[in-house]
């Protein structure tokens, strides 16, 4: 066995060595440091699927259940591991079921290469039997991506792409490989690439924008930040917490920059946007100057335009040219990546304490906690609601776990009241907001953090659009834990009708199977609570069990987020009931 592993890696560091095509995708993949992909076979990726079956030993392949799932699996185990997540599909309906996952990854900057099978190029454009245009149908949803029809052109093809992917502001790559091309082979040798002409992708920081940016800074009464997750992607947790501690800036997130910086930091101010809280939506608009870093300034972070922070001076810390001034217009733009530019402006900004700035934002959390939070926290209606399902978790784990969420009520409830003391904690689906997102993110999540605790948290609804990949958890055997919130609605749009539509619940209403019959019918662990007094021990069950764990909690039906900010208002209109 020893031999053969050393006979398949043989010209992967730059030795030349005659294979197929087929073969060269793998061993493109080994060189790249690839040990795990997702993936589901078909006719016109057979022939890589065939070599797969020669590598067992050195790249592990899981079998989702759906492309889509491959694709999120995939997002799940980048975020978690900060590595490019690969899935495999074939053709055609395989082609396309990778789209949703992939949009999802191109909107929130995560690293993955796609590799879909093809017909063979003679029969291209001929509406062959399972023939699409991957190539045109995912061209305004990746990074990059690229058609290979000769063998000889993957190994050049595939180092381009996983550098593509990594690098600067990361995104999904795909690669369309026809059947032929597979077939063929060719003299192989693989080099990584290590840039690409007229791809740009970290700008150089401007001096004098440094410069500037301090001067601001120093001279700033209320000054605030709001980090995304360009704070995670760029590994800059420690530069951004010594930052932020020396200035003295209260600094609030973006549902993907949370976790970035631990829940109980005392500059921690919250959440911003249509669900965040209430201080620092309110105070964005009372602030003297506005740090944006690592974010792209999303239309449900600033609600209307026309009143987002007009009285401010803006600072945007950003990595992708393309996002500054695409929304907001910035006074100073420092480019780079954050975790070198706030180590740069450091010695550049004085140490000082916002003390009465700061109480401004607890004043208003003492607000928001008499009007929402203590009544979602401790609620003294006889339905269980979402928060103290996050509050037990919580207690369980001392904010330990990552938590995979949703899209829905679900995932605002969980953003708002999860507690982390790690980064890389807060998976969920932002810019998209894809549901079927969790489940099959929480695969990946968990094999790309073997070592963490993985928490899914989902709704009735989005957990029907990828059921299936229980079958995918209980084949690999993988301990994830799974919590549906079960309300019988599609709880974010009924919320909506309710507020916005006089309650007219137009296909809102779900009538759901037994949850709990079909995790055991896939030979998972499971459990329903619908009584207060059963959560915590139910809890407590669930994270304590040694390998997958289902937990339905059935909550009130028609509970409502709050703090909100409805669609096309002002961050200073948000609403706690």
């Amino acid at each position: 066995m020893e031999a053969q592993t050393q006979a398949n890696t043989k010209g992967t560091a730059g030795e030349t060595v005659r294979i197929t095509g087929a073969e060269a995708v793998i061993r493109c993949l080994l060189a790249e440091g690839v040990d795990l992909i997702y993936g589901y076979p078909g006719g016109a990726i057979m022939p890589v699927y065939d070599e797969l079956y020669k590598y067992q030993d050195q790249l592990h392949h899981v079998l989702t259940r759906h492309e889509q799932g491959a694709t999120h699996a995939a997002q799940g185990f980048a975020r978690t591991s900060g590595k490019v997540g690969v899935a495999i599909a074939t053709s055609g309906p395989g082609a396309t079921n990778l789209v949703t996952g992939i949009a999802d990854a191109q909107i929130d900057s995560t690293p993955m290469v796609c590799i879909t099978g093809q017909v063979g190029s003679h029969l291209l454009g001929s509406d062959a039997f399972q023939e699409t245009d991957i190539i045109g149908i995912s061209t305004p949803v990746t990074k990059w991506n690229h058609q290979v029809t000769k063998a000889k052109d993957i190994p050049e093809v595939l180092a381009k792409a996983f550098y593509i992917a990594r690098s600067g502001r990361p995104g999904p790559v795909l690669i369309d490989i026809t059947k032929d091309a597979q077939f063929e082979e060719f003299d192989f040798k693989y080099e990584k690439c290590k840039g690409v002409r007229s791809y740009k992708p970290v700008p150089k920081t401007d001096p004098q924008t440094l410069e500037d940016a301090a001067a601001l800074i120093n001279a700033a009464k209320k000054p605030m930040i709001v980090f995304g997750q360009g704070v995670i992607l760029g590994e800059a947790e420690e530069q951004f917490k010594a930052f932020i501690e020396k200035t003295g800036v209260p600094a609030a997130w973006t549902i993907l920059g949370l976790s970035a910086l631990p829940t109980v930091h005392p500059l921690n101010v919250g959440m911003v946007g249509m669900h965040g809280n209430y201080g620092p939506n309110k105070l964005t608009n009372e602030c003297d100057l506005l740090m944006a870093i690592g974010m792209r300034f999303d239309d449900r972070v600033t609600g209307n335009l026309q009143t987002y922070a007009k009285q401010a001076k803006v600072i945007h810390f950003e990595i992708d040219p393309a996002e500054v001034d695409k929304n907001v217009i910035a006074d100073v733009a420092v480019m780079g990546n954050v975790k070198n530019t706030l180590a740069k402006i450091l010695p550049l900004v004085s140490e000082k304490k916002h003390e009465a700035w700061l109480q401004e934002f607890k004043d208003y959390d003492a607000i928001e906690f008499e009007k929402v939070i203590q009544n979602e926290l401790h609620p003294t209606k006889e339905g269980l609601s979402m928060a103290e399902v996050i509050r037990n978790i919580n207690e369980v784990t001392g904010g330990d776990q990552i938590i995979v969420s949703d899209v829905g009520q679900h995932q605002m409830i969980a953003c708002r009241y999860a507690e982390f003391t790690k980064s890389k904690s807060n998976i969920t689906s932002g810019g998209l907001g894809t549901m079927g997102f969790a489940l099959p993110a929480a695969i990946g999540a968990k094999m790309g953090a073997m070592d963490r605790e993985v928490i899914a948290i989902i709704g009735d609804g989005g957990y029907q659009m990828t059921i299936q990949e229980l079958g995918t958890i209980f084949q690999q055997k993988l301990p994830v834990k799974i919590v549906v919130l079960n309300n019988e609605f599609l709880g974010m749009v009924r919320q909506w009708q309710e507020l916005f539509f006089e309650n007219r619940y137009a296909s809102t209403e779900m009538t759901n199977p037994d949850f709990v019959k079909i995790a055991e019918g896939y030979h998972i662990e499971a459990n329903r609570v619908s009584k207060r007094e059963d959560l915590k021990e139910a809890v407590q069950k669930m994270i304590k069990f040694d390998g997958p764990y289902f937990l339905e909690v059935c909550v009130e039906k028609e509970g409502n987020v709050f703090p909100m900010i409805p669609t096309g208002a002002s961050v200073s209109d948000i609403r706690l009931s």
